[in-house]
């Protein structure tokens, strides 16, 4: 075994975490919407472990039939059993169910390219859960399972601003260690949050998460108080402006995030 794979328990100081673990879930996660299917280097590459630990863990993996291994090519992709696991989430995620109508009406607003979507955090990314968009050919296309950058992302500067500042500084400190040339950058995103949610009570990013995306987000607690989620508004920079945002969606996400938050 390596010695990369044998620092379970010391890498952090925390002899309850499972670095093994913790790493094979960071392959599963590697896999992006549109990827098929991923060599060994591709993985290495995307995830930052040596080569030796990344094939040890996709073959345990393919051994515990999480990933599917191509004979031809020797390349791998996610099998069902993620996809299973993908939608024990979703049915467990009652919110998307509660929030569906609402979500339906925010699309259907003024503005036939806006998109409207429920998400949550896992890390330093928030998860799309649901997604309601028009049936405009050009609309921000946001897809189930996609994941956005909480630092540059309006839905994930609401959960950013809605949790406590010792959650805050404990996210920040791993999306430094994640992405340490983007420090002054995911700061940055941290400020505009804060500063976003105490004016206007919900977060923005114009340009700042993609140049030609749009979009504003307010934060959603669960019923019991445990979970926050983020409902963003939004849509392509050159058909949904920052003043429609404001003007015609703001008050209205408003509305909609603190009428779910009392059923």
């Amino acid at each position: 075994m390596t010695e990369d794979l044998m620092q379970d328990d010391t890498e952090s100081g925390d002899r309850q975490f499972v670095t093994a673990l913790a790493r094979g879930l960071d392959i599963l996660g590697c896999f992006k919407p549109g990827d098929r299917f991923l060599s060994n280097h591709e993985i290495t590459r995307r995830t930052g472990l040596a080569r030796p630990t990344v094939s040890r863990l996709t073959y345990t993996l393919t051994r515990t039939g999480h990933l599917i291994r191509d004979n031809n090519s020797g390349e791998y992709r996610l099998s069902p059993r993620v996809l299973q696991l993908g939608f024990s989430v979703l049915a467990a995620t009652s919110i998307s169910e509660r929030f569906s109508a609402e979500m339906e009406a925010l699309s259907m607003g003024p503005n036939p390219y806006v998109t409207v979507s429920l998400g949550e955090r896992a890390g330093t990314r928030a998860i799309i859960l649901a997604a309601r968009r028009s049936h405009q050919a050009v609309s921000l296309s946001m897809e189930v399972g996609a994941r956005l950058p909480l630092f540059y992302s309006a839905i994930g500067r609401a959960m950013l601003a809605s949790v406590t500042a010792d959650e805050r500084e404990e996210i920040l400190a791993q999306g430094i260690r994640e992405f340490p040339g983007q420090r002054q950058r995911m700061e940055e995103g941290v400020r505009d949050a804060l500063r976003d949610f105490e004016t206007y009570g919900y977060c923005t990013s114009f340009g700042g998460w993609r140049p030609e995306i749009n979009g504003i987000a307010a934060p959603l607690r669960s019923i019991d108080g445990t979970t926050v989620y983020g409902v963003n508004t939004g849509g392509p920079s050159f058909l949904v402006s920052p003043e429609e945002l404001h003007e015609h969606y703001g008050p209205r996400l408003l509305d909609v995030v603190a009428s779910v938050s009392r059923t």
